[in-house]
């Protein structure tokens, strides 16, 4: 017996209620093959794998494709926003504070949330973000050999 073969992109469009497009499924292609990624580098991606898109149009589809739990947006303090295609489980994320690199983290506990509100004033809280700041390898390691 064989496994079954992932969804596409254009399936997992269809499958969210979304019109599919070749912007779309371009996008969600773009987002899946890089890490983190800004809307500049979208639209760039983008526009490799179909031509000429408007940065407005990037906009609206990443709209789309975040409300349908199809990206993850996130955004961390004086950054851009960012896109990522790892959706649907429990992680949080490092940031470099010299260069802005991100990179995922599995969340210790597991389930989601994986924090506990000292007090929830009355939410039911269904998810908490956790956002690690340091240096980056890179960073560290030019820092250290900069330093008098």
């Amino acid at each position: 017996m064989t496994e079954a073969e992932p969804p596409t992109a254009a399936q997992e469009l269809r499958g969210a209620g979304l019109r599919v497009t070749a912007a779309r499924v371009a996008l969600l292609e773009t987002v899946r093959a890089g890490d983190h990624l800004g809307v500049e580098a979208i639209a760039s991606g983008v526009r490799e794998r179909v031509g000429h898109v408007s940065l407005q149009a990037v906009y609206e589809a990443l709209h789309a494709l975040t409300a349908a739990g199809l990206v993850r947006r996130i955004e961390p303090a004086g950054s851009p926003a960012r896109f990522e295609g790892r959706v649907g489980d429990n992680h949080h994320h490092v940031v470099c504070r010299s260069c802005g690199a991100v990179a995922d983290v599995d969340c210790a506990a597991g389930e989601a949330p994986c924090l506990t509100a000292s007090d929830d004033h009355g939410f039911s809280i269904d998810e908490a973000e956790v956002i690690y700041w340091g240096l980056c390898p890179d960073c560290a390691t030019s820092r250290s050999s900069s330093a008098p």
